[in-house]
């Protein structure tokens, strides 16, 4: 028998239904037909036969027996306001809609529902067969399919199986769902120039389901006929808000998070001077990560970890980026300098951290993530040259107000950031610390917020960090860049500048010396 979780099962309550129905101004004289492709017991359907001008015609699609006999229980109230109801026993992922569903009726079609809140690699994992067939139905490829960007919602697929299916028809498609599966529908329309106009409708999900996720009603409306479409989605944040708070969507073919926003802001949309790289992925915390109490280094096993101390680097994870605890009592065991390097070697040049590797030799061959196949047995990523610069600008890619660290070396070695991170490298502690004040500049976070989805469970990406020009940003604040010339503290100006012109800085450009020894710590 299938679970409730399985199935992704959140009956909609009437109630909600009913604020939908109003919102959507809905009346059968407009929406003649009406499909529910996963109508559950039928509470949309009760809903709709509720209304002033009920449709003519109701077809409900539903996979669980035990749900198909409550639904056709509606069959003789439907009856009795003059609808003809239907409702399918079957599987919707095994349907053709438009082939298997024999309409009586002609006119627009609402479609309307709340699909399964689930993701494919859920379901794989419950071992359900609750799956639509294995495709490729977004085209996505290399890496995206291989570090998980092939994930997706089932309610996504289904919201897109309905647009695929009923293209060529007047269709309106109104569906619960996720906030982010209502962005990559959005992005599908794009993609494939689909004459589809966009509204969201936040509604609060741990109210009505229990489920603490960013939730909406999107509304779909299918016209081939309106000529141009501009791929902008009006947010509004409630389904009873007369206006809409901001509009998302594409603009120059990349999507923001607020046009309105970004447009007033869109000198600073270019390409970083320096590239913006994510900290180490290792899949093996247990292992590699360590943690520094009574002089010794422990992993998250409790064992006392004794392996040559070169191979060990301080690790400042993303919520200590956030919070600003850079104090280097955590530690990270790098196996690799460079992507792909030969692990092999650490036999005969580090033989205690060999052994050490060996004995948890199991934890490595249990890696799920496919970015291990075929590569050494000790693999990591996320490492390069740029993981060993003596300055890092830090940020937690996962919280929703970015917040810029300067992390400088603890006791002669550079700093390394989880997977959760990103960083910007740096030679220069001057360059460093004037980026770190220009990022955290509110100019610089009111354009991150009007690229940056909160939602999101990486609320940063490199994408959108790479898009930020720090010299775009310089040129435009010439009191702030003065501003923060002028307050660079001393250690700061032996430091020679590479990256922006600071030649203002007091006695900078006489320096001939660089002090002997970097700063023993992190810098918040």
């Amino acid at each position: 028998m299938r679970t409730k979780k399985e199935l992704g099962d959140y009956q909609t309550p009437l109630t909600l239904i009913q604020q939908i129905l109003e919102r959507l101004e809905y009346d059968g004289s407009r929406w003649p037909r009406v499909l529910e492709p996963t109508c559950g017991i039928g509470n949309f359907i009760e809903a709709l036969l509720q209304v002033a001008t009920p449709p003519q015609e109701i077809v409900g699609v539903e996979i669980q027996p035990a749900y198909v006999m409550q639904a056709v229980k509606l069959t003789p109230r439907a009856h009795h306001r003059g609808v003809r109801l239907g409702i399918l026993g079957a599987d919707v992922f095994q349907l053709s809609l438009p082939v298997d569903i024999q309409w009586q009726s002609q006119g627009r079609l609402l479609v309307i529902g709340n699909p399964p809140w689930a993701t494919n690699s859920m379901l794989s994992m419950l071992g359900s067969s609750n799956l639509p067939a294995k495709s490729n139905f977004k085209n996505q490829r290399g890496i995206d399919a291989i570090t998980g960007g092939s994930n997706f919602d089932i309610a996504e697929f289904i919201i897109l199986k309905m647009i695929a299916e009923f293209i060529d028809q007047d269709t309106t498609i109104a569906m619960l769902c996720k906030t982010s599966v209502a962005r990559n529908v959005l992005k599908y329309s794009h993609q494939n120039s689909l004459p589809i106009q966009s509204i969201m409708y936040r509604i609060d999900a741990k109210k009505w389901f229990g489920a603490a996720v960013d939730a909406c009603l999107l509304r779909m409306d299918i016209n081939k006929n309106a000529g141009h479409h501009d791929y902008h989605m009006a947010i509004y944040d409630s389904l009873s808000a007369p206006h809409p708070s901001r509009s998302t969507g594409f603009v120059n073919g990349l999507l923001v998070s607020d046009i309105e926003k970004y447009q007033s802001l869109a000198f600073v949309d270019g390409k970083s001077p320096i590239q913006w790289r994510s900290g180490v992925k290792h899949d093996s915390a247990t292992v590699l990560e360590l943690s520094f109490r009574s002089e010794a280094w422990y992993n998250t096993l409790g064992e006392k970890v004794s392996v040559e101390e070169e191979y060990i680097y301080p690790l400042i994870k993303g919520t200590s980026i956030y919070a600003g605890n850079l104090t280097g009592r955590q530690g990270i065991i790098l196996t690799q300098m460079r992507p792909g390097e030969d692990t092999d070697h650490l036999k005969q040049d580090a033989p205690k951290l060999w052994r050490y590797l060996l004995k948890h030799r199991e934890v490595f061959e249990k890696r799920k993530s496919s970015i291990y196949k075929n590569k050494p047995i000790f693999s990591i990523f996320g490492v390069g040259d740029y993981s060993f610069a003596p300055y890092k600008i830090l940020v937690s890619a996962l919280n929703k107000k970015p917040v810029f660290r300067l992390a400088g070396p603890i006791n002669g070695r550079p700093v390394i950031c989880d997977d959760t991170s990103y960083l910007l490298p740096f030679d220069s502690l001057a360059d460093a610390m004037f980026a770190q004040a220009v990022l955290n500049h509110p100019l610089t976070l009111s354009f991150i917020s009007s690229l940056a989805f909160p939602d999101s469970k990486r609320v940063l990406t490199s994408s959108l960090l790479n898009r930020i020009d720090l010299r775009a940003l310089i040129d435009y604040l010439p009191d702030t860049r003065d501003e923060i010339i002028s307050s660079l503290p001393e250690q700061a100006r032996y430091q020679p500048s590479v990256l922006f012109d600071l030649t203002q800085i007091p006695d900078l450009a006489s320096q001939s010396t660089t002090p002997s020894s970097l700063p023993p710590t992190a810098a918040g």
